[in-house]
């Protein structure tokens, strides 16, 4: 189990993730398929909050993928399977414990969402992982997974203490590393209305739109970054995009090779070999 973990700038993450580690409550949920990095973004976060606050930290993880020694923070890190048999026996137990920090290591069931949601509106925050693509898919999963009569007050709930929706996927850069393209849906006043109003479907554009004042972003609008950047190529982008034919579309409007010429300029490809050596951790589950 790795005890060296990597930060924000080995892993390239966006730096409006460092804001998630500075909350004094609510929920954030990193999502993505198995595989995607989930466990080291997490971890990531959890790292940058151990070095700079006085926090109590409770993890509940099935396994343990990383170890977190105590800096500033005092953490005790729970296996599921050893220390108690679930996430949903666990939860009750860490949340008698004072803790101002918890991590589930995955959602499973609504009695552990609605313990997350629980917690996340008394004051703590809450990070836990789904098994979804995007912002929008991973709202409507947590309500979905309710009973219908149940939906109403979940959807409230949710939009009242989500600060944010962190979604990832590993896409190949062009030295041959990994790197993770990122849609961040930061909390705002107009999302946490979409949500309680039953709009999701606008989210995405509300993701998209709050990218200058909230620092969200899209996939696409990261991998349009990355392209520009030299660290993809326009293939791979269109491979990974959530909207291809848009994406095409904006890669030929910045002016047919604005990003390959900024490709070419570069005497190579920015190095991803620190990213490579830590790597994002395959997600066990």
């Amino acid at each position: 189990i790795p005890v060296e973990i990597p930060g924000f700038e080995e892993l390239r993450l966006p730096e409006v993730l460092k804001t998630f580690a500075d909350k004094g409550r609510g929920l954030v949920l990193v999502t993505g398929v198995t595989g995607s990095g989930k466990s080291t973004t997490l971890a990531a976060i959890l790292n940058r909050i151990n070095e700079r606050y006085n926090k109590h930290i409770i993890t509940l993880e099935d396994p343990i993928e990383f170890v977190h020694r105590d800096k500033k923070c005092l953490i005790n890190q729970r296996a599921i399977g050893q220390d108690s048999n679930s996430f949903r026996d666990a939860l009750p137990a860490a949340l008698r414990e004072d803790p101002d920090i918890i991590l589930v290591g995955e959602m499973r069931d609504v009695e552990t969402i609605d313990l997350a949601l629980h917690a996340a509106n008394t004051g703590h925050l809450v990070f836990s992982t789904l098994h979804t693509l995007d912002a929008k898919e991973t709202i409507n999963r947590v309500i979905g997974m309710f009973p219908e009569d149940e939906q109403n007050r979940v959807r409230l709930s949710l939009a009242s203490v989500l600060a944010g929706v962190v979604s990832q996927r590993l896409v190949p850069t062009l030295d041959g590393g990994r790197i993770a393209a990122v849609e961040v849906m930061v909390q705002t006043s107009r999302i946490a209305e979409l949500i309680a109003e039953n709009r999701d479907f606008e989210i995405p554009d509300a993701i998209a739109e709050g990218r200058d004042i909230y620092k969200s972003q899209t996939f696409d609008q990261h991998l349009y970054d990355l392209v520009l950047g030299g660290i993809i190529s326009e293939e791979t982008a269109l491979e990974f995009s959530t909207s291809p034919s848009d994406l095409k579309l904006r890669l030929e409007g910045i002016g047919r090779g604005t990003a390959k010429d900024l490709a070419k300029q570069a005497e190579e490809p920015q190095s991803t070999e620190d990213l490579d050596a830590y790597d994002f951790k395959e997600d066990e589950e």
